[in-house]
């Protein structure tokens, strides 16, 4: 049977699931859409929350991330597992309890101000918003590839179906649907995971196969990994970091920006009691593992597949990388993955010295560039996108074809999951914060639904438009998303739980500078509000302020929300009694009622 058809056997089976799940369990209320009816189990809830969480950056660029960066781009795999735990320990059980289920709810009651609550709706936004960007750029790859179209248009296919189960079902359909979409996404990523680590190692796990023997030199396989990169002039794969500074506030980034993000946080809502919250958790953190645990070997695998692709020879060779280097395999005999990738715009091939041979390097190299010459080399001749590696994967270690079409669709429900999650919390928090609660509080339910169901619409139109031209790789535009949801709304949170002397003021106050100086930062480099080539300075580390990356600043954005908020409160008004206590409640277990009711005032 052809691939094509196969994939559109497996892309198209999920689709009818996920509708029809969405279909079956369409919110009819208010509740329904916002918190699923209050009723989900915890062990349901972890798998949804998991999906939810496990967003295209996870499934899609993150193995690819590190496949082209290596230990440097062990940061997103640092900052994201470790931001879930500070989210499941710190923030969800107290927010839960707390009986507001959104964000915005949270700090304008804690908070006892509009204004909190309107700025939080604007933070919540942007950084939903730049998320669901992401998510979008990783379901363009995998439509544009498995459907055999365009990006552009994979990418509009994406929206539509989206639109079609989130909109419709509320958050009681994208519960029952990321249920089955982590079924899906958790299969399609480890059976090919199985398979290429049974090819190159001869070890069927692959978290062990990656510091098993390669097969075919009877090396260790990060020794040939760290060998065959470095002959080609790329830094060793295990190499360590030069800018440890960078590295450490991304990894905290990723952590706040992990804590701080809505659409997990409204997850905890679903269940029936605080303690259920906490279980959620546990098994979301279960969940998530059997992921995570797997790929850095899905990475590193990936890069040694690809390379030795492009130089056969070096797969068996042990000393002689030069001799192997200079015979590359000939254009017109490159393997048929390559091919089909060409026609997504997402592999290009250049032939800069007219030889007919694929030349992949690192043509950055100054110390490389000698060793280039030599070879007759002028220029890196194939640009492969790092967000297509995962997906490409079974393809490039010919696994059979019923492979490719389960990772087609599993890539499909990591990139859908997280934007349904993320629209939710969007629609949430315009319907019931901004309107409900602040513009017309009379809206009848009905009204609110509507409004709710025209804002994701809204969001999602706006997303794909960003989607089109994207700030970096999907697993880079969401660092970007964490690092504006970890400057503006985690450090709001913590406080808000955890200290009864911040008030009102300095909450504003540091969520304004938490937001405006990260977003300014991530602008100055990566254009305004992300519109190419109205950046101030190229997106170079010599142009960084003490060499911290735009990903990266999110970090010293919420130290200055914190700071901010702390000295504004000290000379401003303490918080009503009422609130202080209030917050004491929170902090103290005194029993684990039912699911909140939602606001009626």
């Amino acid at each position: 049977m052809d691939q094509f058809i196969i994939n559109i056997l497996f892309v198209g089976a999920s689709f009818a699931l996920y509708i029809g799940i969405a279909v079956w369990a369409r919110a009819g209320s208010t509740k329904d859409f916002y918190v699923a009816g209050g009723g989900v189990h915890p062990i349901t809830n972890g798998m949804a929350t998991a999906a939810d969480w496990m967003s295209a950056a996870s499934f899609i660029s993150m193995a690819g991330l590190l496949a082209a960066g290596g230990y440097a781009n062990s940061t997103y795999l640092m900052g994201w597992t470790g931001g879930y735990v500070l989210l499941a320990m710190l923030l969800a059980p107290y927010l839960r309890k707390f009986g507001k289920f959104t964000v915005p709810a949270f700090i304008g009651d804690r908070f006892y101000s509009n204004t909190a609550r309107l700025i939080a709706v604007v933070c919540l936004i942007i950084a939903s918003t730049t998320y669901v960007i992401g998510q979008m750029t990783g379901a363009g790859v995998a439509f544009s590839r498995f459907l055999e179209v365009s990006n552009t248009l994979g990418i509009w296919i994406a929206a539509l179906i989206v639109f079609l189960y989130a909109v419709f079902g509320g958050m009681k359909g994208i519960t029952y649907t990321q249920v089955a979409q982590y079924v899906v996404l958790i299969i399609a990523y480890t059976i090919p995971a199985i398979f290429i680590a049974m090819h190159l190692t001869g070890n069927p796990i692959p978290m062990f196969g990656m510091f098993s023997t390669h097969t075919e030199s009877g090396m260790p396989l990060l020794d040939k990994l760290d060998q065959v990169v470095t002959a080609l002039g790329f830094n060793a794969y295990t190499a360590d970091v030069d800018n440890k500074l960078n590295m450490v506030l991304f990894t905290l980034s990723l952590m706040v920006g992990t804590a701080g993000l809505p659409h997990v946080i409204i997850r905890f809502f679903t269940v029936p009691k605080v303690a259920d919250a906490r279980w959620s958790a546990g098994w979301a953190l279960v969940f998530i593992a059997l992921l995570y645990v797997t790929a850095p070997a899905v990475g590193s695998m990936a890069r040694l597949n690809l390379l030795t692709t492009v130089y056969p020879d070096m797969a068996q060779q042990t000393e002689d990388y030069d001799a192997a280097a200079q015979n590359p395999i000939l254009y017109e005999d490159r393997p048929g993955w390559i091919r089909s990738w060409e026609d997504t715009g997402l592999i290009t091939f250049e032939d800069k010295n007219s030889d007919d041979r694929i030349q992949l390097y690192n043509d950055d190299s100054d110390a490389f560039a000698d060793k280039a010459e030599e070879f007759g080399w002028e220029g890196n001749e194939l640009a492969v996108n790092n967000d297509i590696l995962v997906l490409a994967n079974p393809e490039i270690a010919n696994l059979p074809p019923w492979v490719i079409g389960l990772i087609a669709a599993g890539g499909v429900a990591a990139a859908l999951s997280t934007a349904a999650g993320l629209l939710l919390a969007i629609s949430s928090a315009v319907s019931h914060d901004l309107i409900k609660n602040t513009l017309n509080p009379n809206i009848t339910e009905k009204g609110e639904m509507l409004a709710a169901r025209i804002s994701m619409a809204g969001a999602i139109l706006l997303a794909t438009y960003l989607g089109l031209n994207p700030p970096g790789f999907a697993a880079q535009t969401v660092a970007l998303a964490f690092g504006i949801a970890g400057a503006s709304l985690f450090p709001v949170l913590m406080m808000g739980i955890f200290s009864k002397r911040i008030n009102n003021r300095g909450a504003v106050a540091g969520m304004l500078t938490g937001l405006l100086t990260t977003l300014l930062y991530i602008f100055t480099y990566l254009g305004w509000f992300f519109i190419p080539g109205t950046n101030m300075l190229a997106n170079t580390p010599e142009n960084w302020v003490l060499g911290i990356s735009p990903q990266s600043f999110g970090a010293l954005g919420a130290m200055m929300n914190f700071a901010v908020a702390f000295a504004v409160s000290s000379v401003t008004a303490a918080p009503p009694r009422e609130i202080q206590l209030l917050v004491e409640s929170v902090r103290y277990p005194k029993g684990a009622g039912n699911a909140p009711h939602l606001s009626r005032h």
